[in-house]
């Protein structure tokens, strides 16, 4: 590439030139310099280079700048430079050395089940600012589910003005987006190759790279940012997930999970027996049902080691409510309740032995279940008794949503992961523990 195409490409600031270096002096500081270059540093210009900077005396100055880096050069405040490649230097006429700007924004497309999102996010010198939210779900009436064909027609159709909307509300065009992040999976089939296919696309139309996002991984990296979470011990619980999870080496390692259906599909389903309303969820609704609930009704209790296993409940809790509603004896309540509390005291159960395994102090609740009120308070129980603390998040990132994505795939594209366009497909099976967590140390 010329150093002109160059200079077109990227928004230099006034006085700011580029020249391709043609190696012949190495400084001490391990950095070739060009011989135009040298002369520059001789009359007092900064030079930043591939991989660190100078002063016109040659010394070597802390700055790390790679491929890919933002570079504000003086005066602090102007539009950053992005460092194509390491062959090139940037430098200008000045006292002050360029600073590296920690600052990448990506768009995160969500799309694994009835919930479509595109969220925006900026990363910017270990500040994250959420710039757009934006959300769209498919509800089906009530007593029905969605099916994955369904789900991926309403994604489809609704995608391009959701992407519209994130971008006016973050007051950003694409050519302020750095990487585009998307969920790989885990999910329905359907709904997620619609969104991956929108994130392919965006990727050529925008030349911009991608980033396949765990959706598991997305729910905790997002907990953890919002509620400032150290090291919990994290309870995943959704319409399709339900695990207790722990890190440790660079890995979300699984403690325990459900052996047949997710704690959110068990409520959902008895929802739709009881016909109640799929909006704004029907888990919602069968928590403003609970908390009616008077006469708690024994049901199977069904934890086995570290794992738990909700299909037997939901089959006798069926069979009550055909049997017994008509009649009077039980009410769609006391039903809603004592299933809550059956299944909830089964994910505290297991979540205790996880801290009490790793040590921890810290729970984190993520997931659309997550969020009901009964949950959190029943686990805020047993963490105070073990002098523990409960982190949860609201609606807005405790449901599916875009800015989840957006934030794990750029903690992610931070650590130099692309997903090559040839592999950027999805994984229905996508489990939690099969990701590298590059960008944790400790």
């Amino acid at each position: 590439m010329s150093a002109n195409k160059l200079k077109n490409i990227v928004p230099l600031l006034d006085r700011v030139l580029v020249q391709r270096i043609k190696p012949q002096q190495k400084t001490a500081a391990g950095i070739y310099i060009p011989e135009k270059a040298q002369e520059a540093l001789n009359e007092g210009i900064i030079v930043a280079v591939g991989k660190g900077a100078l002063t016109k005396e040659g010394k070597h100055m802390p700055l790390q700048v790679a491929v890919g880096d933002k570079i504000l050069l003086p005066p602090y405040g102007g539009t950053p430079v992005k460092v194509l490649q390491e062959e090139y230097l940037l430098f200008r006429d000045s006292e002050i050395l360029a600073k590296v700007v920690d600052m990448v924004i990506a768009i995160g497309f969500e799309g694994s089940a009835n919930k479509l999102g595109v969220g925006i996010i900026r990363h910017e010198n270990g500040q994250v600012d959420i710039l757009a939210n934006v959300r769209d779900t498919f509800i089906t009436p009530p007593g029905e589910g969605f099916s994955p064909r369904d789900t991926a027609v309403h994604h489809r159709e609704c995608v391009l003005r959701v992407t519209r909307e994130a971008l006016k509300d973050a007051s950003l065009t694409p050519k302020d987006i750095d990487v585009i992040c998307y969920t790989k999976g885990p999910g329905m089939g359907a709904p997620l190759v619609s969104v991956a296919i929108v994130a392919r696309t965006l990727s050529l139309l925008w030349d911009k790279p991608l980033v396949g996002v765990n959706h598991c991984v997305g729910h905790i990296e997002m907990g953890r940012e919002v509620t400032k979470a150290d090291n919990p011990v994290v309870l995943y619980v959704s319409g399709g997930n339900t695990q207790v999870i722990a890190y440790s080496q660079q890995c979300y390692r699984i403690f325990g999970e459900t052996l047949d259906i997710a704690i959110g599909n068990c409520l959902d389903r008895f929802a739709r027996l009881l016909n109640l309303s799929n909006a704004p969820s029907p888990g919602y609704n069968i928590e403003q049902y609970a908390k009616r609930g008077k006469n708690f009704i024994q049901l199977p209790y069904s934890v086995k080691g570290m794992d738990v296993s909700f299909s037997g409940i939901l089959s006798h809790i069926e069979k009550l409510a055909k049997e017994d509603l008509p009649k009077g004896k039980v009410t769609a309540e006391d039903l809603c309740y004592s299933l809550q509390e059956t299944l909830f005291a089964m994910l505290v159960e297991i979540t205790e032995r996880a801290m009490a395994h790793v040590e921890s102090d810290q729970v984190l609740l993520v997931g659309g279940v997550g969020c009901n009120v009964r949950l959190q308070e029943m686990m805020e129980q047993m963490a105070s008794q073990r002098n523990g603390t409960v982190c949860t998040t609201d609606e807005r990132f405790c449901i599916d949503n875009g800015i989840m994505i957006a934030h794990a795939g750029l903690l992610a594209y931070k650590t130099g992961f692309v997903t090559p366009f040839e592999e950027s497909t999805i994984t229905q099976r996508f489990r939690t523990d099969e990701v590298h967590i590059a960008w944790r140390e400790d």
